[in-house]
C-alpha cells in the first residue's frame, strides 16, 4: 500500500493560547525550519520534554476531522505517553465509522501491537472487517519488533567503517574504538571497503579479539574476504612471503561465517608458509548468517541498489550525521524503517532538516514499511512533502 502526501491540501490550526517550545540559539536540538512552523501552528503539552501540563488543540471547520486525532496520538506517542495516544486514538474511532478515518484504526491496531494489547488487537480486528469489508491487519505485522530483536537493538548501535581497511586509517579505527565504548554490541559495516594490506587486516583482527565474542557483528564479510584472498595472492607472489595478519584475518572471516572446509585448507596453507600452528576451528565461535541487503520495493528500473539506511528501535535526539553522505550519488534513497518502534519530535525534525537539502538534488526519497504512528509524525514535522511512504502490506 503506498500513500503519497504531496497533495494534501494544507491545514490551518489555531492554538490557545500560543505556547512554542523555545531552544537557546545554535543548540544541536534546536528544531529545523519546517519542525518550527508545525511547533507554531500548535502546542503539543504531551511533550514532559517541553515540561507543558495541558494540551489544548483547535482545527479549523474547513479541515479534515480525521487530522487532528491523528496528529495528537502520532505526537504523545513519539513522547511515550502511549496510554494518552491510545484514548486518543479510541475516543476518535467511536465518531470515526466509515472508510475516511481507516488511518486512525491502523494507527491504533500499530500502538496494540506495539504495546502487547493482542486481544484488543483481534477484538477490533472484527469490527475492522465489518467496517472496512476487507481482512484487517495481522498481530504478527511488520510493525511489530520480535521480543528478542528489540532487546539486542536497545544494547547495539551501528556504524560504517569509511574509507579503506589500511593500516594507516586512524580516523575509521578510532571512530570503531568509540562506538564500542558506547554499544556493548556494534553492528560494522565494512560494505565500502574497497582496499586492505596486512597492517589493516592486523588492526582489525585485533579489534576484534578486544571487542570479545559476539560483541562486533560484520557486514558486508563477503566482499572483505574476496579483498582479502587478493592480498594473500598478491604477498604470495613474494619472496619470503609475509602478510600473515591477512590469512589470520581470512580464518577469523571463515570462522564467523562457519565455513570449516575452507578454513582447514588455509590453515594447512598457512602452517606450511609460515612454519607455525595456525588458529584452531572452534564450532561455539560460528556467528549468525549476515542478512540480505533488503531491495526497495519502488527502486528505479535499471538502478543499481547498494541498500537500504536503515532506523530500527527507539530513536531519541539522533542527528543523523553520517545520512547525508550516505545518500549521495544516489537517485533513489530508500530509508527502511521496518523495525523502527518510534522516534521522538525532535529527532523527526532534524530528518526534516537533513532531508530537504537531498530532495532539493532530485533525489527520490522513501520511508519503507514504517508503522503508522511514526508515519503520522512524519506527516506532522513536514517530512510528507519531501517523501513518499510505502507502508508494508497486511
Amino acid at each position: 500500500m503506498v500513500f503519497s502526501f504531496f497533495k494534501k491540501p494544507a491545514k490551518k490550526m489555531v492554538v490557545r493560547p500560543a505556547v512554542a517550545p523555545q531552544s537557546p540559539a545554535g543548540s544541536e536540538n534546536a528544531p529545523p525550519p519546517a519542525a518550527e512552523k508545525k511547533i507554531e501552528e500548535a502546542s503539543f503539552s504531551g511533550f514532559s520534554d517541553f515540561g507543558h501540563s495541558s494540551l489544548e488543540l483547535h482545527v479549523d471547520d474547513d479541515s479534515d476531522p480525521v487530522d487532528a486525532p491523528a496528529e495528537e496520538a502520532a505526537v504523545l506517542f513519539a513522547n511515550h505517553q502511549d496510554s494518552a495516544a491510545q484514548t486518543i486514538l479510541e475516543d476518535a474511532l467511536k465518531s470515526q465509522q466509515s472508510r475516511r478515518g481507516e488511518r486512525l484504526w491502523l494507527m491504533l491496531f500499530d500502538l496494540y501491537r506495539l504495546s502487547g494489547q493482542q486481544s484488543a488487537f483481534e477484538a477490533m480486528g472484527i469490527e475492522y472487517a465489518r467496517v472496512f469489508e476487507k481482512s484487517p491487519p495481522g498481530w504478527g505485522g511488520a510493525s511489530e519488533p520480535e521480543p528478542d530483536e528489540a532487546a539486542k537493538t536497545a544494547k547495539s548501535g551501528s556504524v560504517r567503517f569509511k574509507g579503506d581497511l589500511l593500516g594507516g586509517n586512524d580516523a575509521s579505527f578510532d571512530g570503531v574504538e568509540q562506538a564500542l565504548e558506547k554499544n556493548p554490541r556494534l553492528r560494522l559495516d565494512m560494505s565500502k571497503v574497497r582496499q586492505v594490506d596486512a597492517p589493516g587486516c592486523a588492526r582489525l583482527l585485533k579489534l576484534l579479539s578486544s571487542a570479545g565474542q559476539g560483541a562486533i557483528e560484520l557486514l558486508g564479510r563477503d566482499a572483505l574476504i574476496s579483498l582479502v584472498q587478493k592480498a594473500i595472492e598478491e604477498e604470495k607472489a613474494q619472496t619470503p612471503v609475509s602478510g600473515k595478519e591477512c590469512w589470520l584475518l581470512l580464518l577469523e572471516l571463515f570462522q564467523r561465517q562457519g565455513r570449516q572446509e575452507p578454513f582447514e585448507d588455509l590453515a594447512i596453507d598457512y602452517a606450511v608458509t609460515f612454519e607455525e600452528s595456525p588458529p584452531s576451528w572452534e564450532s561455539r565461535q560460528v556467528a549468525e548468517p549476515e542478512p540480505a541487503a533488503p531491495e526497495p520495493e519502488v527502486a528505479s528500473a535499471g538502478e543499481e541498489d547498494d541498500g537500504a539506511y536503515v532506523l530500527s528501535g527507539d530513536i531519541k535526539s539522533l542527528r543523523f550525521g553520517d545520512l547525508a553522505e550516505f545518500a549521495q550519488g544516489r537517485e533513489q534513497l530508500v530509508i527502511d524503517c521496518a523495525k523502527l518502534v518510534r522516534i521522538d519530535f525532535v529527532s523527526a525534525g532534524v530528518l526534516v532538516n537533513v532531508l530537504t537539502p537531498i530532495y532539493s538534488t532530485n533525489t527520490s526519497i522513501v520511508f519503507r514499511h514504517p508503522n503508522y504512528l511514526v508515519a503520522e509524525l512524519f506527516r506532522v514535522v513536514g517530512l510528507a512533502e519531501v517523501t513518499t511512504v510505502v507502508f508494508a502490506k497486511h
